[in-house]
């Protein structure tokens, strides 16, 4: 078979592959990707729900009972391990990145103890975790915010949403102004009075 002919027989195939798989997407009815939809909206808002309690203790859910204040960085080491980014200063976060469905944590110490936890959620499937997650939930489910402020950083904009759980405070930090996006949850000691 020459060369010409080859490209040809291959070309045509390639062509057929792709009809075929367009018509197939095509052929996937709406009430499934409406319920697929709302399937990742019920797993939003389990996430949001796993945070409430656990709060109250300091700590984040599934999260090696790891709690504000009192928790040695040494303990964080000996159980999970060094972070991939160590923190370079006082101030800085050792950062736990998210991988094969592992959501990403970031710890930041003060005199040896945990002062402050930062959730990233999970990479992959977003929507079912941080990513499916709106302001508009957040209210829904727990009511109006303890405080609710803007960030601004140069250019960058970000929604603050608290809420006090006891001797501690989750903060939601959306990017942007609209109520979705968001980025990551903060669990602090209590500021606010």
């Amino acid at each position: 078979m020459n060369v010409y002919a080859y490209v040809k027989k291959t070309a045509i195939a390639a062509v057929a592959v792709g009809t075929l798989t367009l018509s197939t997407v095509g052929a996937i009815p709406s009430h499934a990707v409406a319920a697929a939809s709302v399937e990742a909206n019920n797993d939003a808002l389990r996430t949001l729900m796993s945070f409430y309690k656990p709060a109250l203790q300091g700590q984040f859910p599934n999260f090696h009972s790891f709690t504000l204040g009192k928790t040695s960085h040494e303990t964080v080491i000996n159980t999970i391990g060094k972070a991939e980014s160590p923190a370079t200063d006082a101030d800085g976060f050792d950062v736990y990145h998210a991988e094969m469905g592992h959501p990403g944590y970031a710890i930041n110490y003060k005199l040896g103890k945990i002062r402050e936890m930062r959730y990233f959620g999970t990479n992959v499937e977003r929507q079912t975790n941080l990513g499916g997650i709106t302001v508009r939930m957040l209210i829904q489910q727990w009511g109006a915010p303890n405080e609710s402020v803007l960030i601004k950083s140069g250019k960058t904009v970000q929604k603050k949403i608290t809420y006090v759980r006891g001797k501690y405070q989750l903060e939601f930090i959306f990017n942007g102004t609209s109520g979705t996006g968001l980025d990551h949850i903060n669990l602090v000691t209590k500021t606010i009075k």
